[in-house]
């Protein structure tokens, strides 16, 4: 059990105290409501940006990353397609210091012609080499506009073009902040061997005279249910032929979602898993076939990846990805391996109540799913998972019509 304090501040903050004499550090984490699905379609990769932008110097604070390292601080940042995560991390002693670098970031960047330049050409270059110069790396600039037709999940977090990011000046950066980067968007907590009542001060102190803002209203559209199979075929300079499959679930607030997610450790979660067992070890169609669930806040994908090796094509490798689906839809798995699942989801759940950071971070998001306190009943979600819960989501997600495959040719192997 986590224990927590939650206050909101005049203006709007959320505001998460977890207490830990245990360990000698404090983390701050500060999750902005604000992904990719935010974006406009000719505008992708804003959020990305700023992810990159909010350590390019503040009003007060030219250089983020000069100070950090005097105060003993571990700091870093994610954005995806629905939220962009601050954390900092450092020894408790100098909480204050932190609270100083972080509510200065909120309160205002430098908004710099330099910064924006300089954090403009290192997303491009990241685009270049993650997505464009990379094996593999532009399958999910493939795979999602496949599975997606109208909801902004459609474009990666990197952004939809380069070109987006090439054109992006400093009027457009102003805007996504004032919309996006103020307290009534954010969720800050606080963790560690601190003082509740000493944090409650310090954030009243360094974020309670930052202007609330307005919570950015959404209005994304729903993607209508999928009817039809589809598939994309590429050929790319790549070693192996690669497999993707995307099928459309429920969103991470759903119950649904636990079903899931044991599911997709059914399928692929270690050496005794069923695609590992029986399509890498046993017939040797796959050299790896991984299973897992996107997580998304709106309706997401459950994933199914992998390389198929050279003696079996990619549609053979397909074919039997879905005799291995239509067992769960058809036969109810066996107590004992539904069991070994969760105990190993219990284990992975222990484990991450050790690390400062972790509870942070799961506290946010779980404030941000509609109550912090779902970090404490996490576990019992997945173990209320019944055999016949598994049935019933498998037959209505591994639909061939709710499929979007990608199947990614090697040149090599074509010409070879």
């Amino acid at each position: 059990m986590i224990a927590f304090d939650r206050f909101t501040l005049a203006n709007g903050l959320t505001l998460i105290v977890h207490r830990d004499e245990a360990t000698p550090l404090a983390c701050i984490n500060i999750l902005y409501d604000v992904g990719a699905r935010d974006e406009e379609e000719s505008r992708t990769g804003f959020a990305h940006l700023f992810e990159h932008l909010m350590f390019g110097g503040s009003v007060n604070i030219p250089s983020y990353d000069e100070v950090s390292p005097r105060i003993g601080a571990e700091n870093n940042a994610f954005t995806s397609n629905d939220i962009t995560n601050y954390y900092i991390t450092l020894p408790a002693q100098n909480l204050e210091a932190a609270y100083w670098l972080e509510s200065d970031r909120m309160y205002g960047l430098a908004f710099s012609e330099k910064s924006l330049e300089v954090q403009r050409n290192v997303v491009i270059e990241e685009f270049k080499q993650r997505y464009l110069n990379q094996p593999y790396g532009d399958a999910w600039l493939l795979l999602r506009p496949l599975a997606y037709k109208v909801h902004p999940y459609k474009w990666a977090t990197i952004g939809k073009e380069i070109r987006h990011i090439e054109e992006a000046v400093m009027d457009d950066v102003k805007a996504f902040f004032k919309k996006h980067y103020n307290p009534k968007n954010a969720i800050l907590v606080v963790s560690g061997n601190v003082d509740t009542e000493e944090v409650r001060l310090l954030s009243e102190k360094w974020f309670g005279s930052i202007p609330g803002g307005a919570k950015p209203g959404r209005n994304l559209p729903e993607e209508p249910r999928q009817e039809e199979y589809r598939r994309l075929e590429v050929e790319r300079d790549v070693p192996a032929d690669s497999l993707f499959m995307a099928f459309h679930m429920c969103s991470r607030r759903d119950p649904e979602y636990y079903t899931m997610d044991i599911i997709s450790d059914l399928l692929s979660r270690g050496n005794s898993s069923r695609l590992y067992n029986r399509l890498v070890k046993d017939k040797q169609i796959f050299t790896e076939l991984n299973a897992y669930v996107m997580g998304e806040l709106d309706k997401g994908l459950f994933i199914v990846a992998g390389k198929v090796t050279p003696q079996f094509t990619l549609q053979q490798g397909e074919e039997a990805v879905f005799e291995e689906l239509e067992k769960l839809q058809n036969e109810p798995v066996p107590d004992a391996e539904l069991n070994k699942v969760k105990n190993k989801i219990e284990a992975t759940h222990t484990f991450s109540e050790m690390n400062v950071l972790d509870k942070a971070m799961n506290l946010a998001f779980s404030e941000l799913l509609g109550d912090a306190n779902r970090i404490n009943t996490e576990v019992e979600r997945y173990m209320n998972v019944s055999a016949d819960m598994i049935q019933g989501q498998a037959r209505e997600v591994f639909r061939k019509t709710n499929c979007s495959s990608l199947h990614y040719r090697s040149i090599k192997k074509q010409t070879s």
